[in-house]
């Protein structure tokens, strides 16, 4: 009887979600950048490999090649566009369990979202830096960010559409915005996100590589067994909080992120 009755509740969750989508009470939002070859992709400091750019080969169209059917080959590096990092990517988690895209839980990939409006700053200065003093602010007008959420940096940097001033190069590197380096160990330990997200190519700021820890939010995120959602877009149509993110990364054995369509679910 409990069993039936916990079908029942779950049916009607879930029946009730389908009708919010198609009713229009619920709207899915689309947080991902087109993959087509100027799509920006991560540069690393010269020293290092570097990723492939995205690429698309077409293997038939509707003609001698293929007269039924239209498909592509494709080629890219893993952290390519809007993507999901996996703690394996970095270092510091290595070796945790669970911590490729074919062995992280999947219910992982679904969780609550707040978004911190940076936009003003990030307009005035590319090399925005988002502190804790800023979070707690947010959270004066907002409420406490939930445990196990994302925590998502908007910056409005997804509408450059020019790829160069989109990367904002320099001799020094990148110059774009993203965490303090003491923002995130306080994120994992005092408010228990399951990942940050933003708008840039990559987590961490632009000068991030000159940091006493190099990339400190791969270093902590990914040695926390957290992940990062770099190159997000349309987070101004999202609320600070109460969206759900839907965020799985393609399956890869051993994968330590992909490019991943990344959805929300925002009650209107």
């Amino acid at each position: 009887m409990a069993d039936s009755q916990s079908k029942e509740a779950s049916g009607g969750v879930l029946t009730g979600l389908m009708s919010g989508i198609v009713g229009g009470g619920i709207k899915v939002v689309d947080l991902t950048m087109t993959l087509q070859p100027d799509v920006p992709t991560i540069v690393m400091p010269p020293e290092f490999g570097q990723s492939w750019p995205f690429r698309m080969e077409e293997i038939s169209k509707y003609d001698h090649r293929g007269p039924f059917c239209y498909w592509n080959n494709l080629s890219c590096g893993e952290h390519t566009g809007t993507h999901f990092d996996a703690p394996i990517h970095w270092v510091s988690g290595k070796d945790l369990p669970e911590n490729a895209t074919d062995t992280i839980p999947v219910e992982k990939f679904l969780a609550h979202a707040c978004v911190v409006d940076c936009s003003d700053a990030a307009a005035n200065d590319p090399d925005y830096l988002l502190t804790i003093e800023n979070i707690e602010e947010w959270e004066a007008a907002h409420g406490k960010i939930p445990a196990r959420s994302w925590l998502l940096m908007r910056t409005d940097w997804s509408r450059k559409a020019d790829p160069v001033a989109y990367m904002n190069m320099a001799d020094d590197g990148a110059h774009t915005p993203g965490p303090h380096e003491d923002l995130i160990p306080w994120l994992i330990e005092e408010r228990d996100v399951i990942g940050f997200g933003c708008e840039a190519v990559g987590t961490d700021a632009g000068q991030a590589q000159h940091f006493n820890i190099p990339y400190p939010c791969h270093y902590h995120m990914h040695g926390n067994n957290r992940f990062g959602l770099p190159a997000l877009t349309n987070l101004d149509a999202l609320p600070p909080q109460g969206a759900i993110l839907i965020t799985p990364p393609l399956k890869i054995r051993q994968g330590s992120g992909s490019p991943t369509r990344v959805l929300a679910l925002v009650e209107q």
